[in-house]
């Protein structure tokens, strides 16, 4: 049975925390190539720290691109122009080193398991589709709840925002004293499985080493905090915390080495649901743990709009060069509104997810991908993003009988 009564807490990280960063320039790489070679193959990995970048992977494509100048323009973005900051955009060094994809890894997925094998190939739709076995194995989360318009849970949402409020004032120079790096936590408390009320709400700010910690945390309240949490869900006990550790003056890859990938919850639901342990950013969507991920999301997201159930995870399994998902699992956590194996038929009738349909469906082969690698992957009403689309509700719901 599901808890009913509980607090949960999730935390989102700015653009210019040194992961996030990370995230950004591996995704900027990968946009680059896909605007120019919509089927190159990429897996590219940043590291960064004081005042350097490397960005190293395998990447398979016919096309140019110049990674040292996508690096930095993606820190002057963010607003790493001062060496005072951790690194300064137009000063650090960048150091590219860059392989191709193994030929057994391309192998399995240019050509699946079931086009390989004649006696168990596919024929219910083109070729290319059925040639495509998925980049690795492994298992992939969607999931979606009715906590909020965008189908998303609270914590993530509203730890989303501050950040995003935390880079809009910085970069406006409506708050002056800011700088790039910034967290954010938030813990909400729910009763019979809803929520009913924000009781903490944590920011961490990186800032100018020569303002006080008084103004810090009255600016930050009423600038940021109350503008983003809604008055009606704040508790009337609700705790402020800013700056707990004592002064944020050092921050950035200065204060914190970066690596592409180490913000996976960040990235989806902020600890609602499972997490199948794959990263996003820097892969190209042959591999699954993007692409499947994605198009988990996209199901949970239809299943919880047609009103299948107020609260829907999904699995998907896959085995490397292998186009057929290996199992597909539903957890409704008693929210459901008909069996859980009905569901899954109702997935299998209205969803393709092979890696070639998906990236079909999901016309995944172009450069949408940086736009997402800060404050969130899914949730997102600011983007156009084609896993957030909902149009196969009212199908599902009329197959459901509903």
């Amino acid at each position: 049975m599901a808890k009913k009564d509980f607090m949960f807490t999730s935390e989102s990280v700015t653009e210019g925390h040194p992961d996030k960063v990370a995230d950004q320039i591996s995704d900027g790489v990968l946009d680059a190539i896909l605007e120019k070679d919509p089927k190159g193959r990429v897996a590219c990995e940043t590291a960064i720290t004081t005042g350097f970048v490397l960005v190293m992977g395998e990447i398979t494509t016919a096309a140019y691109v110049e990674i040292p100048k996508i690096a930095r323009q993606t820190l002057k973005g963010i607003g790493y122009t001062d060496s005072r900051f951790g690194i300064d955009w137009n000063t650090c060094g960048v150091l590219s080193s860059i392989d191709e994809q193994s030929p057994d890894i391309a192998g399995g997925v240019s050509t699946s398991v079931e086009k390989r094998d004649e006696k168990t190939k596919l024929a219910r739709e083109e070729k290319s589709i059925d040639e495509l076995g998925a980049g690795d194995q492994g298992m992939m989360f969607g999931y979606a709840c009715r906590e909020t318009d965008v189908l998303m849970p609270l914590p993530i949402v509203l730890a989303h925002k501050l950040c995003r409020k935390l880079a809009e004032l910085r970069k406006k120079g409506d708050i002056i004293f800011l700088r790039p790096d910034g967290k954010s936590q938030v813990t909400v408390q729910y009763e019979n499985g809803k929520p009913k009320s924000v009781d903490r709400v944590l920011l961490a700010a990186q800032h100018e080493p020569d303002v006080s910690d008084k103004e810090i945390r009255e600016v930050l309240i009423e600038k940021v905090i109350k503008p983003v949490i809604p008055a009606e869900l704040m508790s009337k006990d609700i705790q402020f915390l800013i700056n707990t550790s004592g002064r944020f003056v050092i921050g950035g890859p200065q204060a914190d080495a970066g690596l592409t990938g180490r913000k996976i919850i960040v990235d989806t639901y902020g600890g609602f649901g499972r997490h199948g342990g794959g990263a996003f950013s820097g892969k190209d969507p042959s591999k699954v743990d993007r692409s499947a991920s994605y198009a988990a999301r996209w199901v949970a997201k239809n299943l919880v709009a047609a009103g299948v159930a107020d609260n829907l995870e999904i699995q998907i399994a896959y085995a490397i060069g292998v186009a057929e998902p290996f199992s597909i699992m539903v957890d409704t956590f008693g929210t459901g509104k008909i069996d859980e194996d009905k569901i899954v038929e109702l997935i299998n009738g209205h969803f393709d997810l092979r890696p070639g349909a998906i990236i079909r469906d999901l016309n995944l082969r172009r450069p949408i991908y940086q736009q997402v690698a800060a404050y969130g992957h899914f949730g997102r009403d600011d983007l156009n993003l084609p896993w957030e689309d909902i149009s196969k509700a009212d199908a599902i719901k009329q197959d459901a009988g509903l």
